[in-house]
């Protein structure tokens, strides 16, 4: 379960605003819960962005950043046109793999908020260590050390 409702304390945070489209709902006009997974990609592109450098340049450079596990707990239900602020954060960073935190709130408040965890991978889907620079320079925006590795 995601452990931070809100980002912590020191977390170098970037906030994307989404306005909800009339497909992203359902036919109660709630926003459809795979839509969730779409905002928090757009919200960690942009953190990226902010605080690392742009995804672009990590594709060019042979890397991608894929998903492997996603949580999210929602709290209340977010409607077309609402205006969604995803604040996200970098939870932790390993030598190959990566933690995010994630906040989503509209005007009436806390909407949903989770966590996805990634690997670094090329394009054959192998996992790959970026470079060293890389890893100390996230390590350092991270807010928390790496969980200790699970067992293969």
């Amino acid at each position: 379960m995601p452990s931070e409702v809100q980002p912590p304390p020191g977390a170098r945070i970037s906030t994307v605003v989404h306005r909800v489209a009339f497909y992203e709902t359902d036919a109660m006009g709630i926003v459809h819960h795979s839509n969730y997974v779409r905002f928090l990609e757009l919200a960690r592109i942009a953190w990226l962005d902010e605080h690392d450098r742009p995804y672009r340049a990590w594709v060019d450079d042979g890397y991608h950043i894929a998903t492997t596990a996603l949580e999210l707990r929602y709290r209340a239900p977010a409607r077309y046109d609402d205006r969604i602020a995803v604040r996200t954060w970098l939870a932790w960073m390993g030598g190959v793999s990566l933690g995010m935190g994630y906040r989503l709130e509209s005007e009436a408040g806390l909407v949903a908020f989770g966590s996805t965890e990634h690997a670094v991978v090329d394009s054959g889907g192998r996992l790959r260590r970026p470079p060293r620079e890389r890893v100390r320079a996230l390590r350092e925006l991270a807010v928390a050390p790496p969980p200790p590795r699970r067992p293969r």
